[in-house]
Parts: C-alpha cells; sequence; structure tokens
C-alpha cells in the first residue's frame, strides 16, 4: 500500500494493464450474479431520482416496473445500491446488441442529463472502502480478463484508462499525483530488474 494525501492506495494499481473489452466481456460489470447492485453514495440517490424521467426511454418493461416500486434504489444510509433484475442484470441496463450498457451513460453521452453514473460503476474495476479514510484497491474480477489483456496489448495503464472517473472522484491536483506516483514506482521497478 502506498498513500496519495490522505488516500491509501493498493500497490497492484500501478502495475495493472486495463481497457474495457466490450465485445468480449458483453457489459459483465454491469450483470453480476449476486442479487446486489451497484453501490451508490448518498449523494447519488438525489441525482438518480432527478434522471429517472430520462434514462427510462432506454430500459425495459422489466427494469421500469423495478423501478416504480422502489426507484431502483435499494438499501439504507451508508448502504444503498442499484436494484437488480432477477439477482443479475443492474435495473439501469439497456442491451445494444448482446451487449449490457448504462442507460444513465447512454443519456448523458445524448446530452440529457448531467450525472454520468454512479461513482463506483466509473471507477471500476477499482473499489473505494472507508476505514477512516478511502482505501481505493483493485478488485479482481473473472469475467474481466479481456480487458486486462487488451490493457496489456495496448499497454494502457489502470489508472490512465480511469482517469475520468479518479478525477471525478477527488479532483485533477489529487489525480496528477496519483499519475506522478505511479509512474515513479514503475521507474524503480524497472530500474531494479534492468
Amino acid at each position: 500500500m502506498f498513500s496519495v494525501e490522505n488516500k491509501i492506495i493498493d500497490e497492484r494499481i500501478p502495475y495493472i494493464k486495463f481497457s474495457c473489452n466490450l465485445e468480449a466481456c458483453k457489459g459483465a460489470c454491469c450483470t453480476v450474479k449476486g442479487g446486489k447492485g451497484a453501490p451508490l453514495a448518498d449523494f447519488e440517490i438525489f441525482e438518480i431520482q432527478n434522471c429517472l424521467s430520462e434514462v427510462s426511454k432506454y430500459l425495459s418493461e422489466r427494469s421500469l416496473e423495478i423501478i416504480k416500486e422502489n426507484s431502483g434504489i435499494e438499501g439504507y444510509s451508508g448502504n444503498y445500491t442499484t436494484s437488480c433484475i432477477d439477482d443479475e442484470d443492474c435495473v439501469f441496463v439497456y442491451y445494444e446488441d448482446d451487449i449490457a450498457k448504462c442507460a444513465f451513460e447512454k443519456a448523458f453521452q445524448d446530452g440529457k442529463i448531467e450525472f454520468r453514473k454512479p461513482i463506483s460503476c466509473h471507477l471500476f474495476p477499482i473499489r473505494i472502502s472507508n476505514f477512516g479514510g478511502d482505501v481505493i484497491r483493485y478488485e479482481k474480477f473473472i469475467e474481466c480478463k479481456p480487458a486486462l489483456i487488451k490493457g496489456q496489448t495496448d499497454n494502457v495503464p489502470l489508472h490512465i484508462f480511469l482517469k475520468d472517473a479518479l478525477v471525478r472522484a477527488y479532483g485533477e491536483k489529487w489525480y496528477q499525483k496519483l499519475k506522478d506516483k505511479c509512474e515513479s514506482l514503475l521507474k524503480v521497478t524497472n530500474e531494479v530488474e534492468m
């Protein structure tokens, strides 16, 4: 582990290469079996509720039924998640061909809403835990193997791939410090290997 300001960073993050490959994984991160959807920050509940009318245009009838029941949100303050359909697809998933995609991101890209998507989704496969401060960790997910292969092939470090999400979460200055620290650690590792 290392730290950037008051954030603890998983020591694997500088060394992981990662670049989503939707053609191979089919949007698996949006369809994880297990009943709980994406973790939500308390402040995102209001954002989600404000976006429902636009986002609903992309969703299936089954998703709309669930959203009508509970706004697509489950849990309680400090432990909210998106709802899932039959313990699998996030209720905010739509399909483009056979690829699961986020309706929030689609509406955002179409200029309909300003909320891009839940920050936990934007940061994936990085997860944030809080133990008196943020702990930023990489979560290995077998369905992301194609992203690891593509990241290696294209030489895309995880922290570069997730730049927009990390800036959104912590700001540009913090991200630059993370990037500098990752590059410094990589340089030392490369020098040791020579």
